[in-house]
């Protein structure tokens, strides 16, 4: 039977104004068998969220028809069975979570549908042990790390026993061990219980683990195939915005090199390892490391941050204190990258807003360019240290995007010619279109919010940009033209900048240096390549390395003349290539 059917499914919005049409879905049919796990991807904007949208009727199609388990959802009479059949999941689950406590979050679907309290009261405890939550059924879900608050707005939907589960960027908010906890789960309830899923993901990984994966790009469906066909498809891909895995890329290089005999290509880690496991390795010798030039970073440069012995304890003397910071000593200096890695509720958040004064130390002392964070010195901070949130929506509120870009220019009082310039230079530099700068920017996607708030703050040219997962929910291509900028930022002016990211590849390509949180504690601090050196540490902390790291140290446990630093595609390349020479 088909779960989900489309139909020359089309979607028309107005834009700001009412006036201004856009097409959303154009011409989009497919269909979704029952028991069937399906990857939807594209780039930001390209029309996945609203598909997912119509999939339960919170969108009804301009034309074409969208059929779930035989009901069409324009028949209003049968609204109700469809949502009651099609749980959704959405990015952020702080918009999910309800009621004071997990067990009534997770019972208030049932409780609406007039399910009777015996029924909700087994449903509840069912739905929790599915995703291993039940013995947090009392806690308050605000308590909770974001995987754990992931997982609770599953069980609040499983509660309402769907036949389908949309999860929309699920897991782009999440660290590394709940998005694979929340990974596992889905991947469970499709292949033990026969629930439908739907993922809408911009982690390549993710989809790799679908059946199928559906690629969308401006409204349309462009590619379909199981995930080793698709991702072979490399140019339609980048064309979309979108890459592939790193042990799929790593594969490709490695066939166009003339490496390996090309076959059917890998989406998998375990299945990259099975390919090189067969290949035999000449050259066994470990080779002295010479480094590259990013892990060169210099000594005795300015340091132009300097945090010593740094507490912070939330909400002091009262029954929820909470200490959040313990003893963290840092410095970092003019013109570096830093990462900060750590599971959520590390402490990273919590010391990064110490930089320009939005929370106040506890304990210890933090200098930032010869400011000490507190008084009339805050104003002058605040004009040298730019901070972009992880939610872009806490950081908008204009109008229209060029107003909310140019609101920190008007501040400084500078010219309407110079912030007309500077809010144009801005946009252009993080990707937003001139036709976006009279929209809303409430009417966007997710990502293109986030280009927006990064916008709206290095408009200003601070001295030091910090970011707090400055690519959570946006495409491939975005990322890496925000990363691209960044460095562009520090080349040209020297700006010292500070990334917060779960994305360890993201990390591991653009960071000179990297710090690592656990507990409120810094645990760990070094060159990039020295920090992701220690994958079993970062493993017992909870965190992930690269994938091609992990591919080349589970190498150098079977051969240990195999580098296990590798951290780009690139490298492992040539460390194939010296492996394998005679």
């Amino acid at each position: 039977m088909k779960a989900i059917e489309t139909r020359d499914l089309e979607y028309v919005y107005l834009t700001r104004g009412g006036n201004e049409p856009a097409r959303a879905l154009n011409n989009i049919s497919f269909s979704v068998s029952e028991g069937e796990f399906v990857a939807v991807v594209g780039r930001n904007g390209s029309g996945k969220s609203t598909l997912a949208k119509h999939l339960n009727a919170l969108l009804l199609p301009t034309n074409g028809t969208v059929c779930i388990f035989g009901k069409y959802t324009h028949a209003e009479d049968l609204i109700w069975d469809i949502r009651r059949q099609v749980g959704m999941v959405f990015q952020n689950p702080d918009n999910q979570l309800v009621a004071t406590t997990v067990e009534e979050d997770v019972a208030f679907g049932p409780e609406n549908l007039g399910v009777p309290p015996a029924e909700i009261r087994k449903r509840v405890d069912e739905s929790l042990k599915k995703v291993n939550m039940f013995k947090f059924v009392h806690h308050s879900p605000h308590v909770l790390s974001g995987g754990q608050k992931q997982r609770v707005a599953i069980a609040g939907v499983l509660a309402m026993n769907p036949k389908c589960l949309v999860l929309d960027e699920a897991t782009s908010m999440l660290d590394p061990t709940g998005r694979r906890d929340v990974m596992g789960i889905i991947q469970k309830l499709n292949k033990e219980d026969r629930i439908t899923v739907v993922l809408i993901t911009h982690h390549m990984d993710e989809a790799a683990r679908a059946d199928r994966v559906i690629v969308i790009d401006s409204g349309n469906i462009v590619l379909e195939g199981r995930p080793r066909e698709v991702f072979a498809n490399t140019g339609i891909l980048k064309k979309a915005g979108l890459d592939i895995p790193q042990v799929s890329s790593f594969y490709i290089n490695a066939v166009n090199e003339g490496i390996i005999d090309k076959g059917e290509i890998p989406v998998l880690i375990d299945e990259m390892e099975e390919i090189l496991s067969r290949l035999k390795f000449a050259n066994n010798v470990r080779p002295e490391l010479t480094g590259n030039q990013k892990d060169k970073v210099e000594e005795n440069r300015e340091k132009i941050i300097e945090i010593k012995n740094l507490s912070f304890v939330y909400m002091p003397n009262t029954p929820y204190e909470k200490q959040a910071l313990d003893d963290v000593s840092l410095d970092v200096y003019k013109g570096e990258i830093l990462g900060i890695i750590g599971q959520t509720g590390s402490g990273k958040s919590t010391l990064i807003q110490h930089l320009n004064g939005l929370l106040t130390p506890s304990g210890g002392s933090i200098k930032v360019s010869g400011i000490i964070p507190k008084g009339k010195a805050l104003k002058e901070l605040r004009r040298k240290v730019g901070l972009i949130f992880q939610n872009p929506e806490d950081q908008l509120f204009e109008e229209t995007v060029a107003k909310d870009i140019a609101f920190g220019l008007k501040k400084m009082g500078l010219p309407e010619t110079e912030i007309e310039r500077r809010v144009l230079e801005a946009a252009e530099i993080t990707g937003l279109q001139k036709d976006v700068l009279d929209r809303s920017p409430f009417e966007l996607s997710g990502g293109q919010k986030r280009r927006v708030a990064i916008a709206g703050v290095i408009a200003m040219n601070p001295e030091i940009l910090v970011l707090d997962e400055p690519t959570a929910g946006l495409d491939p291509a975005g990322s890496t033209d925000i990363y691209q900028f960044l460095l562009r930022l520090r080349k040209e002016k020297n700006t010292t900048i500070i990334i917060v990211s779960h994305t360890m590849e993201h990390i591991a390509n653009y960071c000179d240096r990297v710090a690592v949180m656990d507990h409120g504690k810094l645990v760990l601090t070094g060159k990039t390549r020295e920090v992701f050196s220690n994958r079993e540490f970062l493993s017992d902390i909870g965190l992930d390395v690269p994938q091609i790291t992990e591919l080349f140290y589970r190498l150098n446990k079977k051969y240990p003349f195999v580098r296990n630093d590798i951290l780009t595609v690139e490298e492992g390349i040539e460390e194939l290539k010296r492996v394998l020479k005679k």
